[in-house]
């Protein structure tokens, strides 16, 4: 595995793979790699590719106030995770070379991100879809690589590459998860013990609300309100929001039809903490991914996604 720190050594490296026939798989990451950024490193080696794993906490991402300066950067860990992966090459740019000046062009997608996440942070879709922009410029023709935690985010970046007509395939692949159904995130670092106790609440009513579509409810207030009153009910869980959406345009479901994805958001302690489920449009529900190992993958829609298509 080779570290490189400049744009155009990631150039030089992905044109040369190309050229000799291979194709580039490319993992963006901002470190703190977990067993899901390594389940999707395991996917693009899995599918062939060179595996390009880069690691920048982009700080256009970052709204006033947030914790970009308390982001969790332990680069030797990560570059042994991305080793043990498979990866072929990992990109650790500083910000100098990301934003050699400040940027004046930026890339947003209307509509996609104006609810959810984009109303909690209203800068952030605009930060992750110009880097992800710049990335994709900067590898070339390849595969791209992101979970499903961040349905609203994998919308937006396929969003882009079909809309740019960029030369990537866009790859969505599942949420990996703890034992008790807690959705793997670089922030679970920041959970108390009790904390961490209660988090498993955002899955399991997430689950709930699934299973009450696959009995038949169909009232989207009511999947709403199920989901608020089981977080609420958790003390140490700030709810945040609940939505229920067409997953193939991410605006709201007038109707909980089998076939919706269902999308909340809670806050426990320092960390806000995302988590969604699919439904089957044959009527069963996502089961909590319960296992005596240390991970599990989720059963949620595991179809890849890519580039030119709606997710």
């Amino acid at each position: 595995m080779e570290v490189l720190s400049t744009i155009d050594q990631v150039r030089a490296r992905t044109a040369r793979a190309r050229a000799a026939g291979g194709m580039v798989g490319l993992v963006p990451t901002m470190g703190a790699l977990h067993a899901g950024h390594v389940s999707l490193i395991g996917a693009a080696v899995a599918d062939g590719c060179d595996a390009l794993v880069t690691v920048f906490v982009n700080p256009l991402q970052f709204a006033a106030g947030e914790d970009l300066d308390a982001y969790p950067r332990p680069i030797e860990a990560d570059l042994a995770a991305a080793q043990a992966a498979g990866a072929t090459w990992v990109f650790v740019p500083g910000d100098g070379e990301m934003y050699p000046q400040e940027p004046l062009t930026t890339v947003s997608v209307a509509g996609l991100g104006d609810a959810m996440e984009g109303a909690s942070r209203p800068t952030h879709f605009a930060g992750v879809a110009t880097v992800v922009t710049k990335l994709f410029a900067i590898t070339g023709a390849c595969r791209a690589y992101f979970g499903e935690k961040d349905f609203q985010q994998l919308a937006i970046v396929t969003r882009v590459a079909a809309d740019l007509s960029l030369p990537v395939d866009v790859v969505g692949c599942p949420i990996v998860r703890e034992p008790d159904g807690l959705a793997l995130s670089s922030r679970n670092v920041y959970l108390t013990p009790d904390e961490r106790t209660a988090a498993p609440v955002l899955h399991r009513a997430l689950v709930e609300a699934a299973d009450l579509i696959a009995a038949g409810e169909r009232s989207v207030q009511a999947v709403r309100a199920h989901i608020e009153a089981r977080i609420t009910a958790e003390p140490l869980a700030h709810f945040d929001y609940a939505e229920v959406v067409d997953p193939t345009t991410m605006q709201p479901a007038e109707l909980a039809l089998p076939g919706v994805r269902i999308l909340a958001a809670a806050q426990f302690g320092i960390p806000r903490l995302l988590d969604n489920v699919p439904t089957d449009p044959a009527g069963t529900s996502p089961a909590i991914a319960l296992s005596t190992s240390d991970l599990e993958v989720s059963t949620g829609d595991r179809a890849p996604r890519r580039g030119g298509r709606d997710t």
